[in-house]
């Protein structure tokens, strides 16, 4: 990866930080790190730097990553987000990733975390291709909605939603609904059922 990714980290610790941000550099990622700390902070952050990836702590003083994912799918579904700990339980993990998180990183592992982050953008890569519109029209259809009540949500036509879905099936090269649904919890636009 050649260009400069934006990484928007949530953690309370700065030294924490500090490992996170070595860790990106000797993978050979070059990252402007922007750290916050709360879920306001995180909101704001989002909103003003549409970062490229978010790294979190799996849980900080008063904020959790599942917390984050919420806002994160609300404010700027496109990025992913990657949970680093420095331990976490079987439980919380698997809560992190049913609510949305790309992966688990842990502290004493952070060699992987250069290879998690380049894998969740590319999986990521087609959706860059696609308007806002699309990208809401997407996540309506990954939450089950019909078309007339997509078209109702959005104050839209029937006919433009589905002139929508069929060029979101062209640009990511899906062709069916069920492949909608698909990329769409997988790269964590909507939460996939408990």
């Amino acid at each position: 990866m050649t260009r400069t990714l934006s990484v928007l980290l949530l953690e309370d610790d700065r030294n924490g930080a500090e490992v996170i941000g070595q860790s990106l550099r000797r993978s050979g990622l070059t990252a402007n790190i922007a750290q916050v700390d709360s879920a306001e902070a995180f909101t704001a952050a989002l909103r003003e730097l549409s970062p490229d990836v978010v790294i979190s702590d799996h849980s900080l003083a008063q904020f959790t990553a599942q917390g984050a994912l919420r806002i994160l799918r609300a404010v700027h579904p496109r990025a992913p987000l990657i949970v680093v700990s420095g331990t976490i339980d079987g439980q919380t993990a698997v809560a992190c990733l049913r609510a949305g998180a790309e992966n688990i990183v842990l502290k004493d592992h952070l060699g992987r975390l250069g290879t998690v982050i380049e894998a969740a953008l590319s999986v990521r890569q087609p959706v860059a291709r696609l308007s806002p519109r699309q990208l809401e029209v997407l996540q309506r259809v990954a939450e089950g909605l019909t078309t007339r009540e997509i078209a109702h949500k959005l104050s839209l036509s029937v006919k433009t939603v589905e002139t929508h879905r069929g060029a979101l099936m062209k640009r990511l090269g899906i062709h069916d609904l069920v492949g909608l649904v698909r990329y769409a919890v997988r790269i964590g636009l909507v939460p996939p059922e408990p």
